[in-house]
């Protein structure tokens, strides 16, 4: 028998060591109520604020590494810290601890003909390995999220944040141990190299889902390569429809707010649906150019204004990201669905009107994740959902969908009470 060490080896052992030390945590979690999470989060969110400015340092050397590798500006606004967005940070761990614990919450209960009573009560998922890009908030939005579900979590972050990712993550493992709770149940993976996501995307049997947050290429290999369960939305591909009904200055103020409030977030408006019956094209379009977004439309978008470029097929099927905007005329609502079902990623679809018949159609019809009337896609967020921080959003049919928080990072166990009871 060859004694030649197997390819991948190396990563193999190093995550099957910390999935053992996060199982082992997890184990420990669970045995913690919610007080005690709770507390726990507490001290985490106040060890970040004690640690701020090592970890706005750390940031400081990230940005400086993304600027001088090209980063786009999209991608540095991902990655930057300052002290009001680590507030933020903290602020968002502490409120994860105020929401309601789900584990052990009975979903449903009934007695059977048998006479055996039954109850399926909300359990931990176990250990989740979390891969992720740019946005240092990732780590301590998941670690908030996993804790209080009773979860452990293994965190595999970007390298263009990587100095940003080990200060949060030190300053959280401080904090849970101040608190009592054990460390190891957030652990960040201590070696940038891309073998190490493939090892986390074998380790069936050691993490118990994995759930990707970043660009579309990550994405796609998680889930092409994944052994294990994946939670994931590989684009966001947004569609707004301005229907004939609309009113014009709503139309223009959700537009605007839709695509330019925050451009490089998965919620951001990429497509713009015009009806051709809706009088206030014109002021839609000319508002976002004046914002200073680039639009890439039909023949009939141009021709609203001479400022927008013609649209490349690949337009109405391209997350951007950044300043730039496809934009479509459509016949009516029938042709409007028809565009969304041809090239809607399935993340968040919006209609604006004052219509409430093509409201109720444009709810049920579009299969969405996330449908909205007379909203800024920008709201699809688990913060806005009143779900606290989210770990993502799910596009996916199974299990969860739409921001995931805490429920969506548990599963459920039957209970079963009997009386002595045999089956005939």
């Amino acid at each position: 028998m060859s004694t030649q060490p197997q390819p991948h080896a190396d990563h193999d052992e190093l995550v099957a060591g910390l999935a053992r030390a996060g199982r082992a945590a997890q184990r420990a979690l669970a045995g913690m109520d919610t007080a005690a999470k709770a507390a726990a989060l507490r001290s985490a969110a106040a060890a970040l604020r004690a640690n701020a400015a090592a970890i706005v340092e750390a940031n400081g050397r990230d940005i400086a590494a993304g600027e001088a590798n090209g980063l786009s500006g999209a991608m540095l606004d991902r990655l930057r810290l300052d002290s009001g967005r680590l507030e933020g940070i903290a602020s968002a761990v502490e409120a994860v601890a105020a929401l309601p614990d789900p584990v052990g919450q009975v979903i449903d209960h009934s007695t059977v003909p048998s006479g055996l009573e039954l109850s399926r009560v909300r359990i931990p998922i176990g250990l989740i390995g979390i891969i992720y890009e740019s946005r240092p908030n990732v780590t301590a939005d998941v670690a908030g999220l996993c804790l209080m579900g009773g979860n452990a979590a293994l965190l595999r972050g970007g390298s263009e944040a990587v100095h940003s990712n080990r200060a949060i993550h030190a300053a959280l493992a401080e904090g849970l141990a101040a608190a009592g709770a054990p460390a190891e149940a957030i652990q960040l993976m201590p070696t940038q190299d891309r073998e190490a996501v493939g090892a986390m995307l074998r380790a069936a049997g050691l993490i118990d889902m994995i759930v990707p947050r970043g660009g579309k290429g990550l994405v796609a290999r998680v889930q092409n390569d994944a052994r294990v369960p994946v939670l994931a939305h590989l684009d966001g591909i947004c569609h707004t429809y301005i229907h004939s009904a609309a009113d014009p200055a709503m139309a223009v103020k959700l537009a605007l707010n839709a695509k330019m409030r925050r451009t490089g977030i998965c919620g951001a408006m990429e497509t713009l649906l015009l009806d051709a019956a809706f009088p206030g094209g014109v002021d839609v379009v000319r508002a976002l150019l004046d914002a200073k977004c680039e639009l890439r439309g039909d023949s009939r978008a141009q021709a609203l204004d001479p400022r927008i470029r013609p649209a490349s097929a690949n337009d109405w099927d391209c997350e951007y990201l950044d300043a730039i905007l496809s934009v479509a005329v459509v016949d009516g609502l029938d042709a409007a669905l028809g565009h969304i079902d041809r090239h809607s990623s399935g993340h968040t679809d919006a209609i604006v009107t004052a219509d409430t018949a093509a409201a109720e159609r444009f709810l049920a019809e579009v299969d969405s994740a996330i449908v909205m009337v007379n909203a800024s896609t920008q709201f699809a967020d688990g913060g806005e959902f009143g779900l606290g921080a989210e770990i993502g959003i799910a596009t996916g049919r199974l299990h969860a969908r739409g921001p995931v928080a805490l429920e969506g990072l548990t599963t459920y166990k039957w209970q079963v009470r009997g009386h002595g009871e045999t089956r005939p």
